[in-house]
């Protein structure tokens, strides 16, 4: 089974976002398309594979957050069905909420990092839910709903392989001994007890290679899976070290960020690499989602 991965180039970083094609007899599948901005390079990517945009009939978005989905509508609009866990169907149906909470937090930046984001008609969607199967030609994909980083986020078991999206957590493809893994605890849903569980389930499923969209396959499952419940850990140690002393936002960022340059420091990870997973999950991002759990459910 040939899987293609895609680096979409992200802002000009490299080993950012991807996306995967996989090839069948009549075209291909993607899993994740990016968002609007990173298009061109995403079907400058299929041209090397004798693909057009035109040829894609199917595409699987773990959920439905910009850097994932983005460019969903638009390639609905080229014909390809857009396969999406029930709960995010309607957001990309109608994605004016979707687009106002990413306003707020993107402000003036939202059209240059993620372009245009096209409804998706509703007829070319595929609501998803837990333990479905989709079978695209030859190809057969195991879906299981895996909530933590959102509500609306799926996971994809293909063959030995397991498309995790971001609840599979953030790794760039660095050259060390250390595997260093980053859990993107965002808002709005951040939630860290269903994040575990949807771990151990995880675990629980028989695959040899691991495939983040942020970013690479790499063949050590195991191994990752059990960095990214270690990274739940460590994210929850720091958090009640830090937020029983009612840090503003601001201090909660800052205490944040030193404390992810000193783990990067611990791993060896040179300032090409920290860009790499500071484009993938901003650190003010995770401190702030952290921020929203902690008072909603710890505080």
């Amino acid at each position: 089974m040939t899987i293609h991965t895609i680096d979409l180039n992200f802002q000009n970083i490299p080993n950012s976002i991807a996306a995967y094609l996989v090839p069948h007899r009549n075209g291909g599948v993607l899993v994740e398309c990016g968002p609007g901005s990173t298009l061109p390079a995403l079907k400058d990517a299929l041209a090397t594979h004798g693909l057009t945009s035109g040829d894609v009939t199917d595409v699987l978005v773990s959920h439905i957050h910009l850097d994932h989905a983005g460019s969903a509508g638009w390639w609905a609009r080229q014909g390809a069905r857009i396969h999406v866990h029930d709960f995010g169907a309607q957001h990309m149906i109608d994605p004016s909420r979707l687009l106002k909470s990413a306003a707020r937090i993107y402000g003036d930046e939202m059209d240059s990092l993620w372009g245009e984001y096209l409804p998706v008609p509703e007829e070319q969607i595929n609501r998803l839910h837990d333990n479905d199967v989709i079978e695209i030609e030859d190809l057969v994909f195991h879906v299981y709903d895996m909530p933590g980083h959102a509500r609306h986020h799926m996971v994809y078991h293909f063959g030995d392989v397991c498309f995790t999206g971001d609840v599979g957590g953030i790794r760039v493809p660095v050259p060390s001994e250390h595997l260093h893994v980053r859990v993107p605890a965002v808002p709005p849903e951040f939630h860290l007890e269903s994040w575990r569980e949807s771990m151990e389930r995880l675990s629980q499923v028989d695959f040899r290679r691991v495939a983040p969209t942020h970013f690479g396959i790499y063949d050590d499952a195991k191994e990752h899976i059990e960095a990214v419940m270690q990274g739940l850990d460590d994210l929850e140690a720091w958090m009640e070290a830090v937020f029983p002393l009612d840090p503003s936002p601001e201090e909660a960022r800052e205490k944040f960020q030193t404390w992810l340059e000193a783990q990067a420091r611990k791993d060896g990870l040179d300032k090409e690499f920290v860009a790499a997973y500071e484009a993938a999950i901003p650190t003010f991002m995770t401190a702030d989602g952290i921020g929203r759990y902690w008072r909603k459910f710890r505080s």
